[in-house]
């Protein structure tokens, strides 16, 4: 795996050719341009983003439906492709990756956290959270299984490891979606509406996991509806009709943007 470096800045160089670059970023969209082609012709879900994420930021991406909140991460993700426009991650150039070492680039880099939890029904909650380690061909068949355990009991989850997911609350499969999520222990995690399907009390239980997170050094990008949970993350986007209206600190703004 490659090794992650910041990218942006000035690109100026200091003694022993190190950058002082005076604005690193983890994650940098350029100019990114998302065309569908439909019967009444093309239809522009994203319109020349531009989006800096930095390393160890909980970003909040709010929008009415429609706007292109999915179609962004899925920018990010290398879930689609942009039509035009450059998607940089780490030290790697998501829009040139081919369908190969994309999926191995997304499976080591990027967990993803799904709205319907996307757990496969007829595995026990400890096998889904290895199966990112068995595609990835990451940690021996023992260190698979230790990691699995570790991560349910991060999410407090460990008594229900060999239960399967239609014997777990709604609640506690999201749970173990974020702990497949953090299975071969990415960077990044990107979740899209991962309380949408959740009740208020355990939609904040998630929120409030994904704080712990960011305080251990991951990066989250969250697409949400909700301005209440979004105000939980470090930074808002709002994204409307393909483009970025607004982007200020959470925690410091009383009033959002209508979603």
């Amino acid at each position: 795996m490659k090794r992650f470096f910041q990218r942006g800045g000035d690109g100026r160089e200091g003694k022993n050719g190190r950058s002082l670059s005076v604005a690193p970023y983890l994650i940098d969209l350029h100019g990114v341009v998302k065309a569908y082609e439909t019967p009444a012709g093309d239809f522009i879900a994203l319109k020349g983003i531009d989006l800096q994420v930095a390393r160890g930021e909980f970003v909040a991406v709010i929008g009415k439906s429609g706007s292109g909140k999915t179609t962004l991460v899925n920018m990010i993700t290398g879930i689609d492709r942009p039509t035009s426009g450059t998607v940089h991650v780490g030290d790697t150039a998501v829009h040139t990756l081919k369908e190969g070492p994309m999926a191995e680039w997304r499976g080591r880099t990027i967990g993803i956290i799904f709205q319907f939890f996307q757990l496969l029904p007829m595995l026990t909650c400890i096998e889904n959270v290895m199966l990112p380690m068995d595609f990835c061909n990451k940690y021996t068949a023992r260190e698979r299984r230790e990691r699995a355990l570790h991560l349910l009991d991060q999410v407090g989850l460990i008594e229900h490891a060999y239960k399967l997911p239609s014997e777990v609350s709604g609640g506690q499969q999201q749970r173990v979606a974020i702990a497949r999520a953090l299975a071969n222990d990415p960077p990044i995690l990107v979740a899209d509406e991962p309380t949408g399907n959740l009740d208020s009390q355990t939609a904040l239980s998630v929120i409030e996991l994904f704080e712990t997170l960011v305080d251990q050094g991951k990066t989250i990008l969250m697409v949400t509806h909700d301005q209440d949970l979004a105000r939980r993350g470090t930074r808002i986007v709002v994204i409307s009709d393909g483009e970025i209206i607004d982007e200020h600190l959470a925690k410091a703004s009383p009033v959002l943007a209508p979603s």
